[in-house]
């Protein structure tokens, strides 16, 4: 028997509707700033894509590009003139940085004024969420991938989840969502022995590593729920995940497709801390 297919799409387009009622009922302008800086094609995608989202929903975006000789000191500027400006509830600088900045990227991500942190990614947002306070802003792909979990199974209490990979912008805060949830939760990482049976003790498995097709139809407990975080491209060109969605789909109950799944709630729920944000 064939898995539940989570729908992404069809989960966020919902999601961006109500975000888009809730602008409406604050009654005043929502504004989210991105700074892009460099020439990276996918990042430019990324932004393109968000900035669509927002007129979708009214709230208004400013499109910051910088060159790809931007320097430290010029992007501390602009980060702190939105810091200071009102009429910005959100600042999103996108990552990855060009190379030569590479050894600060960190200390600017740190420089973005919590309240403003829609990717939650500063030591306060990600203070608030270790210790389980609901007024910080989470990053968007964990809060986006727990929705997901929920439309499959909304109660979790107890289920046993495993999350592959331990990096501070999913991995680390998926776990600490799993947990809130009341989840026995394992975090794997490339050092984990014999990584397969880990996994294979999942009711929900979270994939997020960035190797193609890495989780097989061994790794998965039958009636799995399975979150596929990664998006890899093929030498073919077609875009994949980390789980080998034809083989895992005949053994999980849910499963999340790539394209489909978690991106496109991960663009939703920035918007849903863009407007959280607005209310602080």
């Amino acid at each position: 028997m064939s898995a539940h297919i989570i729908d992404g799409k069809a989960i966020a387009a919902h999601l961006r509707e109500e975000i888009k009622a809730q602008v409406t009922n604050l009654g005043k302008p929502v504004g989210l700033a991105v700074i892009l800086v460099g020439d990276d094609p996918a990042s430019h995608v990324y932004v393109g894509n968000k900035i669509k989202a927002c007129a979708h929903v009214g709230i208004q975006s400013f499109e910051h590009k910088m060159s790809d000789e931007a320097t430290e000191e010029e992007i501390r500027h602009v980060i702190k003139n939105l810091n200071e400006n009102p009429d910005i509830h959100g600042i999103l600088l996108q990552l990855p940085l060009p190379q030569h900045l590479s050894a600060v990227q960190e200390s600017l991500v740190q420089s973005i004024a919590p309240a403003k942190d829609v990717d939650g990614l500063t030591m306060t947002n990600a203070g608030k969420l270790f210790l389980g306070m609901n007024d910080g802003l989470i990053p968007c792909t964990p809060q986006g991938s727990l929705r997901l979990i929920k439309s499959a199974e909304e109660n979790l209490s107890g289920k046993h989840a495993v999350v592959i990979g331990r990096s501070n912008l999913f991995g680390k805060p998926m776990a600490q969502l799993l947990l809130q949830e009341n989840c026995t939760v394992t975090i794997a990482h490339s050092r984990t022995k014999d990584l397969a049976s880990v996994c294979k003790t999942a009711d929900i498995l979270v994939a997020a590593v960035g190797r193609p097709k890495m989780v097989q139809a061994d790794w998965v407990k039958d009636g799995a729920i399975v979150i596929d975080v990664g998006i890899n491209r093929l030498d073919t060109g077609k875009l994949c995940g980390d789980v080998d969605f034809d083989a895992v789909k005949d053994i999980a109950s849910a499963i999340t497709p790539v394209p489909g799944g978690v991106g496109p709630m991960t663009i939703a729920c920035l918007l849903a801390n863009t407007v959280k944000a607005a209310t602080f």
